[in-house]
């Protein structure tokens, strides 16, 4: 476990009983600004840089010319929930297209939203990729398939659309990277460096800063994701709920595996943290605690509480423990 250092504890008043190692870091224009544990680790990002993956499809011109609004690009980055929400905009923009479902190739997922998931379990009938939390990232990747007149099977490493996700994400990161494992939709992830990442979200927080096309472009998905919050992720998600507890003040995206990034425009600064063991809990009191550090998010706002200080309850309702930062991340 070399390079990882304590980030989250886990108590049960008054032992800590468990303890959550990572890795994070904070960097700026000029480079990095803090971190902790090992800055240059590599890692797979996941989901939490898919506003990279939805660069190519605005730079080529193909989310224009299909009419897409902010909407369609806070989708194209987001992890939904497969509420209604979610799944009736995606299958309205695969339709505006001349396309449907079966057109993407994400795979199917049972949505993590209650009501659509138990609305599908009543009727006996399977989920369908359109639940998929990755399907508006696929139909963002369809979208430039079709505008660039290329293949129906863009998920493939080789296809064309993936070449240029590699191409920007490598650009913006400053490094080329070591590789690839297929993420759970099927599609490449690449790897990069943890400090490169952190490096990238800077790009996008200082975007708007910039006139050329590309930083145009990433200016568009940052301002779509802050304000549509509830497509990025959903009722009950960090995502959410932190960006509702401060409009406009961040943009915050998870990654499966323990995985965790923000854009924070007005400091001009980006955030990449990863969590050694993948536990979820732990990379959002993370992401939370510095947020707080930063000065971005107020601790005593409900969404932040509920995770800085995630009570452990016992089988009676009582809370016997939290899930808290470590102390090098509490402000």
């Amino acid at each position: 476990m070399q390079g990882w250092v304590p980030m989250v504890e886990v108590t049960r008043d008054p032992f800590v009983e468990s303890l959550h190692l990572g890795a994070a870091a904070v960097a700026g224009p000029e480079g990095l600004r803090d971190a902790w544990g090992d800055a240059e680790r590599t890692i797979l990002p996941r989901s939490a840089i898919k506003m990279i993956q939805a660069l190519p499809l605005l730079t080529s011109g193909a989310a224009d010319a299909a009419g897409l609004g902010p909407e369609h690009l806070a989708l194209a980055c987001a992890s939904h929930q497969g509420a209604e929400r979610h799944t009736r905009r995606v299958a309205d923009w695969l339709a505006g297209l001349g396309l449907g479902e079966s057109d993407l190739r994400c795979g199917p997922q049972m949505p993590s939203d209650r009501a659509a998931r138990e609305a599908l379990i009543r009727a006996g009938t399977p989920p369908t990729q359109l639940h998929n939390n990755c399907s508006g990232k696929h139909a963002g990747m369809l979208t430039l398939a079709r505008h660039i007149g290329a293949g129906p099977e863009y998920h493939l490493p080789d296809h064309p659309v993936q070449a240029a996700c590699r191409e920007v994400f490598e650009d913006l990161t400053g490094a080329p990277s070591p590789g690839y494992g297929i993420d759970g939709c099927a599609l490449p992830n690449y790897a990069g460096r943890l400090d490169g990442i952190a490096q990238a979200m800077a790009w996008f927080a200082t975007a708007h800063r910039r006139e050329d096309a590309q930083s145009r472009a990433g200016a568009r998905l940052v301002e779509a994701m802050m304000a549509h919050p509830d497509l990025v992720a959903g009722e009950g998600r960090a995502c959410t709920e932190l960006m509702r507890a401060a409009p406009g003040a961040f943009v915050v995206k998870t990654g499966a595996e323990g995985v965790f990034t923000a854009i924070l425009p007005a400091q001009g600064v980006g955030i990449a943290l990863k969590i050694a063991d993948g536990a979820g809990r732990a990379a959002d009191c993370a992401i939370a605690a510095l947020l707080v550090r930063l000065g971005v998010l107020e601790a005593d706002a409900p969404a932040a509480a509920a995770r800085i200080e995630a009570p452990i309850r016992n089988r009676r309702g009582d809370t016997v423990g939290h899930v808290r930062p470590a102390a090098a991340l509490r402000a």
